[in-house]
């Protein structure tokens, strides 16, 4: 399905696609980033170390990674509405069994696989794909940033609300709610149905050949080990900081409040990530993000936590957040074209699933065995300098082994 008009401009039926895309990457993205106020009355109320729920929700990252690509490659194949509702179902149920799961095994089945193979084919990742082969090339950049900003704004709203909810409810119960809303998301779906085509000037490959091709290509290769980077800081923060920060004194709702400044900031990054990296190279501006986040890490922990640096590192952070999807997105457009988009943005994504999963794992293993996170916040200042090094070399340019040097 292609409804971009014939003067290349946003037409009436894609402007309503864009926003139930939007809606649902709010949705999805604002109920998944706060797990983190989960952490402390789920392992008070089961009696569970926090490396045990580190270790599920590290599962559902990773669940989410593997099966990314395989979500991109269906919704490319089948189409996106089909697949967005499969996954808004997984999503909900993994959520509802949270609730009945009162073990560290249980819950590496439903908060860890179930929950991460329902948000990989319902969440931005998904929506993004819909949005790539919709979109002529010179937009996609801003609609990735406005996509990105969507699930931000999630991100800002469903952080006071998943904390009134267990506030008022009770963790099950607030659980259970967020499902519900889940569910009513599904008629949105209906916006985002139709499939990759097959356009001219591009190759026309089977899914392990291109999946092999684009592991050839070296600045792709480049670009998935930087985004596992990215991966480990977000992972780790939103998991870990609402806990570190009452550790450090602090009530639990600035830990809220701290996510909710992340996604409300990560709004303005995300849209201006757009716009710059439709007329700045998009490299230098993911070197630039990672170098920022490792600056901006390592002043959070240079000074003492107090509720004003929390909410200025969670600016900071906001700004810098998820601005990377908007440029990553776009390099995987530039390098190989539309039509294999969700899934080689998806195995790009799987990169920053398992570097997700090393940053929740981590974070709880290590306070567990120190009742300290120092140590990984240091580490996430060496990442983002290595991950910005990492990013210096890619160039932008079609891969030919798809036929897109001088197709897009």
């Amino acid at each position: 399905m292609s409804i971009v008009s014939a003067d290349r401009s946003i037409s009436r039926p894609l402007l309503t696609l864009i926003i139930a895309g939007c809606i649902i990457a709010a949705i999805t993205n604002g109920i998944r980033t706060s797990f983190g106020l989960f952490t402390l009355p789920v392992t008070a109320d089961l009696g569970i170390t926090r490396e045990t729920w580190g270790m599920a929700i590290a599962i559902q990252n990773l669940a989410w990674g593997v099966a990314q690509p395989f979500a991109g490659g269906i919704a490319d194949r089948y189409g996106t509405a089909r697949v967005v509702v499969f996954g808004l179902i997984v999503y909900a149920l993994g959520l509802a069994l949270m609730v009945l799961s009162p073990t560290g095994t249980l819950l590496n089945l439903s908060a860890g696989v179930l929950t991460g193979v329902g948000i990989a084919t319902s969440s931005f990742s998904i929506v993004m794909a819909a949005f790539g082969r919709n979109v002529p090339q010179e937009k996609r950049s801003l609609i990735f940033g406005v996509a990105t900003a969507a699930s931000s704004f999630g991100q800002f709203v469903f952080a006071p609300i998943g904390q009134s909810f267990i506030s008022n409810f009770g963790w099950q119960s607030a659980l259970l709610y967020l499902a519900t809303i889940l569910i009513l998301a599904i008629p949105l779906a209906y916006a985002l149905r139709g499939r990759a085509e097959h356009t001219t000037g591009g190759a026309d490959l089977k899914f392990m050949e291109a999946l092999s091709r684009a592991i050839g290509h070296g600045s792709y290769r480049l670009l998935v080990v930087g985004f596992f980077v990215c991966g480990f800081h977000l992972a780790f923060i939103s998991v870990h900081m609402p806990a570190y920060l009452v550790q450090c004194g602090l009530s639990p709702a600035v830990g809220s409040w701290s996510i909710a400044v992340i996604g409300l900031f990560n709004i303005a990054g995300s849209l201006l990530s757009g716009y710059l990296g439709s007329r700045l190279p998009k490299h230098l501006l993911l070197a630039t993000i990672y170098f920022s986040r490792a600056v901006a890490i390592g002043l959070f922990v240079l000074f003492p936590v107090t509720e004003v640096t929390a909410y200025v590192f969670s600016a900071a952070m906001g700004l810098l957040w998820l601005s990377t999807v908007p440029l990553t997105a776009g390099l995987v457009s530039l390098f190989f074209g539309a039509r294999y988009m969700g899934m080689l943005y998806g195995l790009a994504f799987f990169s920053h699933q398992l570097g997700s999963f090393m940053g929740v794992w981590l974070g709880g293993f290590v306070f567990d065995q120190t009742g300290s996170y120092s140590l990984v916040w240091y580490l996430g200042i060496l990442l983002g300098l290595g991950s910005a090094a990492l990013h210096l070399p890619i160039r932008e340019r079609g891969a030919r082994s798809f036929g897109m040097a001088a197709a897009e």
